[in-house]
C-alpha cells in the first residue's frame, strides 16, 4: 500500500471560496465582525466532481492509495478576521474533507484544519481537533506555527501556550503535520516558495533548542516539504545542537519528528534519504498544490514524487517504510482503519 501523508483539497467547489468572500467582505465593513457558521450548498455530486477528475484520477495514474487529506493550506488563512472567523471557516472546511472521506473511504482519510487566530486562546482548536477525531474519524491535524501569515511574533511551538493542544493529541494519538498558510508579509515572503520552506526550518530550529519533547515523549509532529533547509544543512543543525549544549539530534528531536517526501526532484530526495533515518521519512506529494507543471527535463509532473522513491537504489523492504509503513506508524488512527478495527 502506498499512503501519501500530504494532501490538501484544492479543487474545492466555486462555493466554499464564496463564502470565504464573504466572510472577507463582512469583515471590510467591520473588522470586529463576529461570524456565524451558516450554511454551505454543496451537493455530493460537486464534491465527486471536484476529485474525480483531479486527485482521484491521479492517484490511479501514479499508483497510490490512500491519501491524508487536509482543507487547502494557503486557505486557512488564520491571520484573517478574527477567532470565530476562524472557527465557522475551519468548521466548513473540515465537514467537506468529511464528506469526501465518506464518499471514497478507501481514497481519502481526514485531517484537520484548525481554527487558530492571532491572539486568541488554544481552547477552540482543541475543541475541534476532538470533533474531528471523534466524530468526524479523522487521525490528524495541520498545525500553524505562524498565525501572523509570516512575520512570526506569536508564540514558538515550545511555548506552554500550545500545551493544551499537544496534551490533547498525544491522548487522542494523533500528530501534527506543522504547516503555515498563505503569506501576508508579502514584501518578504511568497507563499510557497518562500513561507512555506522558512517556515518549516524555524519551527525545527524551535523544537533543537527547546525541552518539547521531554515534556511530551509522545508528541509526534511532521515538517513537511521534506524539512524545508534542514537535511540540506543537516551538519550545521548537529554543530549547533553541540554549541547549545544540547543533546544529539537523533535522541533529542529525530524520535519525534518526520519528514515528508515533498521535494520535487531527483536529487533533493537522493539527499534526503541519505541524510534522514528512514524510519523518520514518510511519502508524500501534496500533488496539485504548491508546484504542478511538468518538470521540462524528465518529461513527468514535479509532484509525482512516487518516480523518485521508484527509483532510489534501496531495497523493497526499505521502500516500504517510506511508503506505507512509517505512515502507519506515525498515524496509528490510521493504521486501526486500515486494520479494520476501531481507532
Amino acid at each position: 500500500m502506498i499512503i501519501d501523508c500530504h494532501g490538501h483539497y484544492t479543487t474545492a467547489p466555486k462555493e466554499l471560496g464564496d463564502y470565504r468572500d464573504q466572510q472577507k467582505a463582512d469583515l471590510k465593513k467591520n473588522a470586529q465582525h463576529q461570524a456565524q457558521k451558516g450554511t454551505l450548498k454543496i451537493s455530493d455530486d460537486q464534491l465527486r466532481d471536484s476529485v474525480e477528475g483531479a486527485q482521484l484520477k491521479l492517484q490511479r495514474e501514479r499508483g497510490t492509495d490512500v491519501t491524508i487529506f487536509s482543507p487547502r493550506a494557503s486557505w486557512m488563512g488564520h491571520h484573517l478576521g478574527n477567532a470565530s472567523t476562524s472557527k465557522a471557516w475551519s468548521e466548513h472546511c473540515n465537514d467537506l474533507i468529511h464528506r469526501l472521506t465518506k464518499l471514497y473511504p478507501k481514497n481519502f482519510v481526514g485531517v484537520a484544519q484548525l481554527p487558530q487566530s492571532p491572539g486568541a486562546p488554544i481552547d477552540s482548536s482543541v475543541r475541534e481537533l476532538v470533533r474531528c477525531v471523534e466524530e468526524l474519524g479523522f487521525v490528524g491535524c495541520n498545525l500553524n506555527p505562524d498565525t501572523s501569515g509570516g512575520f512570526f511574533n506569536g508564540p514558538g511551538l515550545a511555548d506552554k501556550y500550545w500545551y493544551p493542544l499537544y496534551e490533547k493529541m498525544c491522548e487522542l494519538r494523533v500528530p501534527a503535520m506543522i504547516h503555515v498558510s498563505e503569506a501576508c508579509n508579502t514584501p518578504y515572503f511568497q507563499t510557497t516558495g518562500s513561507y512555506y520552506l522558512a517556515a518549516d526550518t524555524v519551527a525545527f530550529m524551535q523544537m533543537m533548542t527547546s525541552d518539547l519533547f521531554k515534556d511530551f515523549p509522545d508528541l509526534k509532529l511532521i515538517i513537511p516539504h521534506g524539512g524545508g533547509a534542514v537535511p540540506y544543512h543537516w551538519g550545521r543543525y548537529r554543530g549547533l545542537a553541540d554549541m547549545l549544549k544540547r543533546p544529539p539530534l537523533a535522541e533529542h528531536v529525530m524520535r519525534n519528528v518526520f519528514f515528508d517526501t515533498c521535494v520535487y526532484h531527483q536529487p533533493g530526495i537522493d539527499l534526503l534519504v541519505r541524510v534522514i533515518d528512514l524510519d523518520n521519512i514518510l511519502f508524500g506529494s501534496e500533488m496539485i498544490g504548491a508546484v504542478r507543471g511538468v518538470d521540462p527535463e524528465s518529461g513527468h509532473y514535479f509532484d509525482d514524487t512516487r518516480r523518485y522513491i521508484d527509483a532510489l537504489a534501496l531495497d523493497e523492504r526499505d521502500k516500504r517504510r517510506i511508503f506505507e509503513g512509517n505512515a502507519r506508524r506515525v498515524y496509528p488512527r490510521l493504521d486501526a482503519r486500515l486494520k479494520g478495527r476501531r481507532p
